[in-house]
């Protein structure tokens, strides 16, 4: 039996003590290989597209470009890619800036390894880590500021609406994929363009679009 392939990791860090631990706790961790590391986010517009990782943990407030607005930049050239903000703060502003930048969770920098991990984890089977207060947040926010789509699933097909719900019932990857009987190749296919005809770059930006007011 062959084992699954490692997650593909990078990261966008301007603290180098910092980002030299989480490399030191993935690396000693199997089923995770780490691409490569920016140290801020000008480097990573450049490499990341490259590298085409699986999962990015970004640093909120790097020199420069912040990482939101890096998100902003990466999420339409790897939307495949599950990217992870990291921060000191419970700041539900600068999350919900950054969810609808495109990322899809949200690390504390004083995170312990394990936790780090299964985030991780949870980020690549397509998960939305991040604590119940910023979640509760970020909902009411998104359900305030979204505008009304006439019928926004109406510009989809049918598989394409059946991913989407989904997406919407807050399914892993892997759970839709063998419900509908599909690769995850395809899935992420699928996504690609349920993303582009509702005009989003996040999970969460396509679940706020659909949501019932």
């Amino acid at each position: 039996m062959t084992s699954p392939l490692p997650i593909r990791i990078c990261l966008i860090e301007d603290d180098a003590r910092l980002r030299q631990l989480f490399v030191r706790w993935l690396q000693h961790e199997p089923g995770f290989q780490i691409l490569n590391q920016y140290a801020d986010a000008e480097s990573a517009l450049i490499g990341l597209p490259k590298d085409r990782p699986e999962v990015v943990l970004v640093d909120i407030n790097l020199p420069g470009q912040s990482g939101i607005d890096c998100v902003r930049q990466l999420k339409p050239l790897l939307p495949a890619t599950q990217f992870g903000m990291v921060t000191v703060y419970e700041d539900a502003d600068k999350i919900f800036q950054a969810l609808a930048a495109g990322a899809t969770g949200y690390i504390l920098k004083q995170t312990p390894r394990e936790d780090l991990i299964h985030a991780i984890r949870d980020l690549h089977r397509g998960g939305s880590p991040m604590s119940p207060n910023i979640a509760r947040k970020v909902v009411q926010s998104f359900h305030h500021s979204s505008p009304t789509v006439a019928e926004p699933r109406s510009q989809l097909s049918e598989r394409e609406q059946q991913v989407l719900d989904g997406l919407v019932r807050g399914d892993l990857y892997k759970e839709i994929s063998d419900s509908l009987g599909i690769s995850m190749g395809t899935l992420h296919t699928y996504i690609r363009r349920i993303y582009e005809k509702l005009h989003v770059h996040s999970r969460a930006q396509a679940v706020a679009k659909v949501a019932k007011k």
